[in-house]
């Protein structure tokens, strides 16, 4: 039998099945489950298909469908994220892409700047003695140091967000 005979013969009874079946579920759309009934059934090999097999098929797809459409979640890019969620996937990329950004702006930095910012940027926390120490320079000076150093990467990033 070939697939547009089993098209004539077995579509109005998988039409209503599906109907009944999606009626019967809530929210699933009958043209769907049809689809995938269509699918498995095709797909498995056999030229032969009982009216018996179709309704299980039906019912096998249904219930997967419920299955998939309570563990799926429909996205809403509105939607915050629940209380103790940690920062979605775009957030973290966003702040990776950020710190770049400013990593890439200590760099151009003229003088010592770039060695004391980058140290008091990294991500060990380090000490002003320890970074007094590893610069050379007297843990007295590091503030003012820093203070004209983060004044000047402030007017070089005004400068460029300013830029066309």
């Amino acid at each position: 039998m070939t697939h547009s005979d089993l098209l004539t013969r077995l579509g109005p009874l998988l039409e209503a099945e599906c109907a009944a079946e999606a009626a019967a579920a809530g929210g699933l759309d009958a043209a769907d489950l049809e689809q995938s009934v269509w699918l498995r059934l095709l797909s498995d090999g056999r030229t032969t298909v009982s009216a018996a097999r179709l309704r299980t098929t039906v019912r096998s797809e249904a219930r997967a469908a419920r299955r998939r459409a309570r563990r799926e979640v429909p996205y809403d890019p509105t939607a915050q994220p629940p209380p103790g969620a940690g920062p979605g996937v775009e957030q973290t990329v966003l702040a990776a892409e950020a710190g770049r950004e400013l990593r890439a702006a200590v760099r151009r930095l003229p003088g010592r700047c770039p060695g004391l910012l980058a140290a008091l940027l990294s991500g060990n926390d380090p000490t002003y003695r320890e970074i007094a120490g590893k610069l050379g320079m007297s843990q007295g000076s590091l503030g003012p140091v820093r203070s004209r150093c983060l004044g000047c990467l402030r007017r070089m990033l005004m400068a460029e967000i300013a830029a066309p």
